[in-house]
Protein backbone atom coordinates (compact mmCIF):
# COMPACT_ATOMS: atom_id res chain seq x y z
CA UNK A 1 0.00 0.00 0.00
CA UNK A 2 1.42 3.61 -0.98
CA UNK A 3 2.24 5.93 1.91
CA UNK A 4 -0.05 9.19 1.94
CA UNK A 5 2.53 12.02 0.77
CA UNK A 6 3.10 14.63 3.43
CA UNK A 7 3.83 18.37 2.49
CA UNK A 8 5.17 19.64 5.55
CA UNK A 9 4.81 23.23 3.88
CA UNK A 10 1.18 23.08 3.63
CA UNK A 11 0.51 21.65 7.16
CA UNK A 12 -0.52 24.70 8.98
CA UNK A 13 -2.84 26.65 5.81
CA UNK A 14 -6.74 26.23 5.01
CA UNK A 15 -9.06 26.99 8.30
CA UNK A 16 -8.89 24.62 11.61
CA UNK A 17 -11.33 21.90 11.08
CA UNK A 18 -9.26 21.12 7.50
CA UNK A 19 -5.69 21.27 8.67
CA UNK A 20 -4.46 17.23 8.49
CA UNK A 21 -2.09 16.80 11.67
CA UNK A 22 1.11 15.46 9.43
CA UNK A 23 1.52 11.12 9.74
CA UNK A 24 3.14 10.19 13.19
CA UNK A 25 6.27 8.51 11.92
CA UNK A 26 6.96 11.86 9.93
CA UNK A 27 6.87 14.28 12.97
CA UNK A 28 8.58 11.74 14.98
CA UNK A 29 11.70 11.37 12.60
CA UNK A 30 11.74 15.45 12.26
CA UNK A 31 12.15 15.28 16.11
CA UNK A 32 14.41 12.78 16.60
CA UNK A 33 16.92 14.07 14.30
CA UNK A 34 16.70 17.39 16.00
CA UNK A 35 16.66 16.13 19.51
CA UNK A 36 19.98 13.59 18.98
CA UNK A 37 22.59 15.50 17.13
CA UNK A 38 24.53 17.23 20.13
CA UNK A 39 24.46 13.11 21.68
CA UNK A 40 25.90 11.96 17.99
CA UNK A 41 28.55 14.10 18.10
CA UNK A 42 29.68 12.65 21.76
CA UNK A 43 29.43 9.84 20.75
CA UNK A 44 31.38 9.93 16.87
CA UNK A 45 34.12 11.96 19.05
CA UNK A 46 34.55 9.00 21.47
CA UNK A 47 34.18 6.29 18.97
CA UNK A 48 37.19 8.10 16.64
CA UNK A 49 39.29 8.94 19.64
CA UNK A 50 38.72 4.97 20.73
CA UNK A 51 39.30 3.59 17.01
CA UNK A 52 42.57 5.83 17.26
CA UNK A 53 43.77 4.26 20.29
CA UNK A 54 43.38 0.72 19.35
CA UNK A 55 44.94 1.49 15.85
CA UNK A 56 48.11 2.76 18.03
CA UNK A 57 48.25 -0.08 20.24
CA UNK A 58 47.85 -2.65 17.31
CA UNK A 59 50.44 -0.20 15.04
CA UNK A 60 53.01 -0.16 18.34
CA UNK A 61 52.77 -4.41 18.88
CA UNK A 62 53.82 -4.46 14.89
CA UNK A 63 56.83 -2.09 15.38
CA UNK A 64 57.95 -3.85 18.64
CA UNK A 65 57.53 -7.32 16.58
CA UNK A 66 60.20 -5.85 14.51
CA UNK A 67 62.53 -5.43 16.86
CA UNK A 68 62.07 -1.16 17.22
CA UNK A 69 61.00 0.68 20.56
CA UNK A 70 57.26 1.40 20.16
CA UNK A 71 57.67 4.76 22.08
CA UNK A 72 60.81 5.78 20.13
CA UNK A 73 58.51 5.37 16.63
CA UNK A 74 55.77 7.06 18.22
CA UNK A 75 58.44 9.60 18.75
CA UNK A 76 59.71 10.01 15.78
CA UNK A 77 56.39 10.33 14.36
CA UNK A 78 55.81 13.40 16.44
CA UNK A 79 59.18 14.70 15.53
CA UNK A 80 58.20 13.99 11.66
CA UNK A 81 54.96 15.98 11.66
CA UNK A 82 55.27 18.09 14.01
CA UNK A 83 58.45 18.62 15.96
CA UNK A 84 59.85 21.47 13.43
CA UNK A 85 58.89 24.16 11.49
CA UNK A 86 59.49 22.56 8.08
CA UNK A 87 57.94 19.45 9.12
CA UNK A 88 54.96 21.41 10.33
CA UNK A 89 55.13 23.27 6.25
CA UNK A 90 55.56 19.12 4.90
CA UNK A 91 52.38 18.13 7.27
CA UNK A 92 50.65 21.15 6.75
CA UNK A 93 51.43 20.69 2.80
CA UNK A 94 50.38 16.87 3.11
CA UNK A 95 46.98 17.97 4.78
CA UNK A 96 45.96 20.49 2.14
CA UNK A 97 44.10 17.99 -0.69
CA UNK A 98 42.82 15.48 2.04
CA UNK A 99 40.73 18.83 3.32
CA UNK A 100 39.37 18.63 -0.47
CA UNK A 101 38.83 14.77 -1.05
CA UNK A 102 37.79 14.21 2.41
CA UNK A 103 34.35 16.16 1.17
CA UNK A 104 33.98 13.47 -1.65
CA UNK A 105 32.92 11.12 0.92
CA UNK A 106 31.28 12.95 3.79
CA UNK A 107 29.21 15.46 1.41
CA UNK A 108 27.11 12.19 -0.01
CA UNK A 109 27.44 10.70 3.12
CA UNK A 110 24.89 13.19 4.53
CA UNK A 111 22.54 11.91 2.16
CA UNK A 112 23.15 8.03 2.79
CA UNK A 113 25.52 7.47 -0.22
CA UNK A 114 28.83 5.58 0.32
CA UNK A 115 30.95 7.43 -2.50
CA UNK A 116 34.49 6.31 -2.93
CA UNK A 117 35.37 8.39 -5.81
CA UNK A 118 37.59 10.77 -4.72
CA UNK A 119 40.83 9.23 -6.88
CA UNK A 120 38.41 9.74 -10.12
CA UNK A 121 37.69 12.69 -9.39
CA UNK A 122 40.76 14.32 -8.49
CA UNK A 123 42.03 12.75 -11.81
CA UNK A 124 39.36 14.34 -13.96
CA UNK A 125 39.64 17.93 -12.12
CA UNK A 126 43.77 17.34 -12.78
CA UNK A 127 43.06 17.01 -16.18
CA UNK A 128 40.14 19.58 -17.04
CA UNK A 129 42.57 22.45 -15.05
CA UNK A 130 44.79 21.63 -17.98
CA UNK A 131 42.71 21.96 -20.56
CA UNK A 132 41.00 24.83 -19.50
CA UNK A 133 44.55 25.91 -18.63
CA UNK A 134 45.48 25.76 -21.70
CA UNK A 135 42.75 26.83 -24.04
CA UNK A 136 42.58 30.18 -21.51
CA UNK A 137 46.21 31.58 -22.37
CA UNK A 138 46.86 34.81 -22.73
CA UNK A 139 44.33 35.95 -20.36
CA UNK A 140 44.90 37.71 -17.05
CA UNK A 141 46.81 36.26 -14.68
CA UNK A 142 44.11 36.05 -11.76
CA UNK A 143 41.27 35.22 -14.28
CA UNK A 144 42.94 32.25 -15.46
CA UNK A 145 43.71 30.58 -12.37
CA UNK A 146 40.06 31.27 -10.82
CA UNK A 147 38.63 29.80 -14.44
CA UNK A 148 41.27 26.76 -14.63
CA UNK A 149 40.15 25.73 -11.18
CA UNK A 150 36.59 25.93 -11.56
CA UNK A 151 37.05 23.95 -14.50
CA UNK A 152 38.76 21.39 -12.32
CA UNK A 153 35.60 21.21 -9.69
CA UNK A 154 33.19 21.12 -12.88
CA UNK A 155 35.37 17.88 -13.96
CA UNK A 156 35.00 16.60 -10.95
CA UNK A 157 31.39 17.53 -9.80
CA UNK A 158 29.92 16.25 -12.92
CA UNK A 159 31.65 12.51 -12.54
CA UNK A 160 30.91 12.36 -9.40
CA UNK A 161 27.21 13.47 -9.70
CA UNK A 162 27.33 11.18 -12.74
CA UNK A 163 27.23 8.06 -10.23
CA UNK A 164 23.85 9.68 -8.23
CA UNK A 165 22.36 9.74 -11.03
CA UNK A 166 22.59 6.07 -11.72
CA UNK A 167 22.18 5.04 -8.49
CA UNK A 168 18.79 7.51 -8.72
CA UNK A 169 17.25 6.16 -12.18
CA UNK A 170 18.79 2.65 -12.07
CA UNK A 171 19.62 1.65 -8.96
CA UNK A 172 23.27 0.91 -9.19
CA UNK A 173 24.86 0.82 -6.04
CA UNK A 174 26.95 4.20 -5.73
CA UNK A 175 29.93 2.66 -4.06
CA UNK A 176 30.81 -0.04 -6.71
CA UNK A 177 30.23 2.51 -9.53
CA UNK A 178 32.12 4.97 -7.90
CA UNK A 179 35.01 2.49 -7.64
CA UNK A 180 35.31 1.24 -10.81
CA UNK A 181 34.45 4.81 -12.36
CA UNK A 182 38.25 5.54 -10.61
CA UNK A 183 39.71 3.20 -12.73
CA UNK A 184 38.00 4.81 -16.26
CA UNK A 185 39.30 8.04 -14.59
CA UNK A 186 43.15 7.01 -14.37
CA UNK A 187 42.78 4.53 -17.98
CA UNK A 188 41.47 7.91 -19.22
CA UNK A 189 44.43 10.46 -18.09
CA UNK A 190 46.84 7.60 -19.15
CA UNK A 191 45.34 7.71 -22.50
CA UNK A 192 45.34 11.38 -22.85
CA UNK A 193 49.09 11.98 -21.83
CA UNK A 194 50.01 9.02 -23.74
CA UNK A 195 49.02 10.43 -27.04
CA UNK A 196 46.47 13.15 -27.75
CA UNK A 197 47.84 15.60 -24.80
CA UNK A 198 50.73 14.70 -24.03
CA UNK A 199 53.99 17.21 -23.83
CA UNK A 200 57.03 15.55 -25.52
CA UNK A 201 59.56 17.81 -25.10
CA UNK A 202 58.95 15.84 -21.73
CA UNK A 203 61.04 12.59 -22.28
CA UNK A 204 61.81 11.35 -19.02
CA UNK A 205 58.05 10.56 -17.95
CA UNK A 206 54.75 10.67 -19.92
CA UNK A 207 52.55 14.15 -19.00
CA UNK A 208 50.34 16.51 -20.35
CA UNK A 209 50.48 20.05 -21.83
CA UNK A 210 51.68 22.89 -19.32
CA UNK A 211 49.60 25.48 -18.07
CA UNK A 212 50.64 28.81 -18.54
CA UNK A 213 52.98 29.64 -16.05
CA UNK A 214 50.70 33.14 -14.75
CA UNK A 215 48.05 30.88 -13.99
CA UNK A 216 50.61 29.09 -11.15
CA UNK A 217 49.79 29.33 -7.62
CA UNK A 218 52.79 30.54 -5.02
CA UNK A 219 52.96 30.14 -1.69
CA UNK A 220 51.31 32.07 1.47
CA UNK A 221 54.12 34.67 2.91
CA UNK A 222 56.17 33.24 4.93
CA UNK A 223 55.53 29.81 4.46
CA UNK A 224 56.44 27.27 2.37
CA UNK A 225 53.19 26.03 2.15
CA UNK A 226 50.74 26.80 -1.21
CA UNK A 227 47.49 28.84 -1.28
CA UNK A 228 45.27 25.58 -1.71
CA UNK A 229 45.67 24.75 2.36
CA UNK A 230 43.53 28.39 2.58
CA UNK A 231 40.97 27.16 -0.26
CA UNK A 232 40.63 23.79 1.68
CA UNK A 233 40.27 25.51 4.89
CA UNK A 234 37.94 28.00 3.43
CA UNK A 235 35.83 25.46 1.92
CA UNK A 236 35.30 23.68 4.85
CA UNK A 237 34.74 26.02 7.35
CA UNK A 238 31.80 27.24 4.49
CA UNK A 239 30.53 23.54 4.30
CA UNK A 240 30.15 23.42 7.89
CA UNK A 241 28.14 26.54 8.26
CA UNK A 242 26.02 25.31 5.28
CA UNK A 243 25.30 21.87 6.56
CA UNK A 244 24.62 22.72 10.25
CA UNK A 245 22.69 26.33 9.67
CA UNK A 246 20.81 25.83 6.96
CA UNK A 247 17.74 24.41 5.54
CA UNK A 248 19.97 22.76 3.00
CA UNK A 249 22.04 20.95 5.10
CA UNK A 250 18.73 20.09 7.52
CA UNK A 251 17.28 18.47 4.40
CA UNK A 252 20.78 16.20 4.04
CA UNK A 253 20.40 15.14 7.22
CA UNK A 254 16.56 14.08 6.97
CA UNK A 255 17.24 12.33 3.66
CA UNK A 256 20.72 10.40 5.42
CA UNK A 257 18.97 9.78 8.15
CA UNK A 258 15.13 8.32 6.98
CA UNK A 259 14.75 8.32 3.51
CA UNK A 260 10.74 7.88 3.98
CA UNK A 261 10.50 10.55 6.33
CA UNK A 262 12.15 12.90 3.51
CA UNK A 263 9.86 11.55 0.93
CA UNK A 264 6.66 12.45 3.31
CA UNK A 265 8.25 15.88 3.92
CA UNK A 266 8.19 16.26 0.19
CA UNK A 267 11.65 16.77 -0.33
CA UNK A 268 13.00 16.65 -4.00
CA UNK A 269 15.27 13.10 -3.14
CA UNK A 270 16.94 12.77 -6.67
CA UNK A 271 17.95 16.49 -6.89
CA UNK A 272 19.41 16.20 -3.12
CA UNK A 273 21.49 13.42 -4.17
CA UNK A 274 22.64 14.59 -7.31
CA UNK A 275 23.32 17.95 -5.35
CA UNK A 276 25.23 15.93 -2.82
CA UNK A 277 27.46 14.24 -5.02
CA UNK A 278 28.00 16.97 -6.97
CA UNK A 279 29.59 19.34 -4.28
CA UNK A 280 31.31 16.12 -3.09
CA UNK A 281 32.85 15.84 -6.71
CA UNK A 282 33.60 19.68 -7.33
CA UNK A 283 35.77 19.34 -3.59
CA UNK A 284 37.84 16.58 -4.77
CA UNK A 285 38.05 18.14 -8.55
CA UNK A 286 39.56 21.56 -7.04
CA UNK A 287 42.11 19.29 -4.91
CA UNK A 288 43.46 17.63 -8.33
CA UNK A 289 43.14 21.20 -9.60
CA UNK A 290 45.19 22.72 -7.02
CA UNK A 291 47.89 19.79 -7.59
CA UNK A 292 48.35 20.99 -11.19
CA UNK A 293 48.16 25.31 -10.51
CA UNK A 294 50.15 24.72 -7.42
CA UNK A 295 52.40 21.69 -7.12
CA UNK A 296 53.27 20.32 -11.12
CA UNK A 297 51.56 22.22 -13.78
CA UNK A 298 50.72 19.20 -16.11
CA UNK A 299 48.82 16.11 -15.71
CA UNK A 300 50.88 13.10 -14.47
CA UNK A 301 51.14 10.35 -13.33
CA UNK A 302 51.96 12.50 -10.16
CA UNK A 303 48.14 12.69 -9.67
CA UNK A 304 47.44 9.17 -9.00
CA UNK A 305 49.24 8.79 -5.45
CA UNK A 306 45.91 7.97 -3.45
CA UNK A 307 44.71 11.61 -2.23
CA UNK A 308 41.11 10.40 -2.80
CA UNK A 309 41.63 6.89 -1.03
CA UNK A 310 42.82 8.84 2.04
CA UNK A 311 40.21 11.15 1.68
CA UNK A 312 37.63 8.70 2.65
CA UNK A 313 39.54 7.68 5.57
CA UNK A 314 39.69 11.29 6.45
CA UNK A 315 35.54 11.20 6.15
CA UNK A 316 35.35 7.94 8.56
CA UNK A 317 37.60 9.29 11.03
CA UNK A 318 36.14 12.75 11.09
CA UNK A 319 32.36 11.00 11.34
CA UNK A 320 30.48 13.55 8.49
CA UNK A 321 32.23 16.64 10.48
CA UNK A 322 33.26 18.99 7.95
CA UNK A 323 35.21 21.33 11.07
CA UNK A 324 36.71 17.74 12.76
CA UNK A 325 38.27 17.16 8.91
CA UNK A 326 40.52 20.13 9.48
CA UNK A 327 42.18 17.96 12.69
CA UNK A 328 41.71 14.78 11.16
CA UNK A 329 43.53 15.59 7.75
CA UNK A 330 46.49 17.33 9.76
CA UNK A 331 46.75 14.29 11.89
CA UNK A 332 47.05 11.86 8.88
CA UNK A 333 49.10 14.70 6.94
CA UNK A 334 51.31 14.35 9.83
CA UNK A 335 51.59 10.57 10.08
CA UNK A 336 52.40 10.93 5.84
CA UNK A 337 55.18 13.75 6.02
CA UNK A 338 57.32 11.43 8.91
CA UNK A 339 57.39 8.55 6.61
CA UNK A 340 60.96 9.69 5.53
CA UNK A 341 62.28 10.57 8.75
CA UNK A 342 61.11 6.80 10.11
CA UNK A 343 62.86 5.37 7.09
CA UNK A 344 66.69 7.19 7.77
CA UNK A 345 66.03 6.83 11.80
CA UNK A 346 64.78 2.58 12.08
CA UNK A 347 65.73 1.73 8.49
CA UNK A 348 61.77 1.22 7.61
CA UNK A 349 60.38 1.52 4.49
CA UNK A 350 58.06 4.57 3.97
CA UNK A 351 54.99 2.47 3.46
CA UNK A 352 55.19 1.43 7.15
CA UNK A 353 52.90 4.67 7.19
CA UNK A 354 50.66 3.62 5.15
CA UNK A 355 50.38 0.19 7.62
CA UNK A 356 49.32 2.92 10.47
CA UNK A 357 46.75 4.39 8.27
CA UNK A 358 44.94 1.15 7.07
CA UNK A 359 45.15 -0.04 10.64
CA UNK A 360 43.01 3.26 11.69
CA UNK A 361 40.88 2.98 8.97
CA UNK A 362 39.84 -0.81 10.27
CA UNK A 363 39.60 0.27 13.74
CA UNK A 364 37.26 3.24 12.48
CA UNK A 365 35.03 0.47 10.53
CA UNK A 366 35.16 -1.82 13.70
CA UNK A 367 34.01 1.05 16.00
CA UNK A 368 30.49 1.63 13.68
CA UNK A 369 29.27 -1.37 14.56
CA UNK A 370 29.19 0.20 18.27
CA UNK A 371 27.45 3.53 16.81
CA UNK A 372 24.50 4.22 18.56
CA UNK A 373 24.68 1.76 21.96
CA UNK A 374 25.80 4.34 23.90
CA UNK A 375 22.74 6.54 22.91
CA UNK A 376 20.08 3.71 23.46
CA UNK A 377 21.81 3.18 26.98
CA UNK A 378 21.79 6.29 28.45
CA UNK A 379 18.24 6.73 26.59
Amino acid sequence: MALPRYDARNRDTGPPEARAPPPAHATLSWRITARRLPTDSLEALLLSLAALVVASILFGGFVALQGHDPLAVYQTLYLGGFGTRFSIENTLTQAAPLLLTALCTLIPARVGLLVIGGEGAVVLGGLGAVLAGVALAGAPALIGTILTISAGALAGGFWIAAAAALKHMRGVNETISTLLMNYIAIALMNHLISGPIRDFSQTLKAQSWSIPNPFMVGNIPGWSVHWGLVIGLTICVLLHLVLRHTTLGFSFDILGGNRRAAQMAGLPIGRLMLLACFLGGAAAGIAGAIEIVAVHGAASESLVVGLGYTGILVAFLARQNALAVLLVALLLGGISASGGLLQRRFDMPHAVTSVLQGLIFICVLASNASAGRWRRSSG
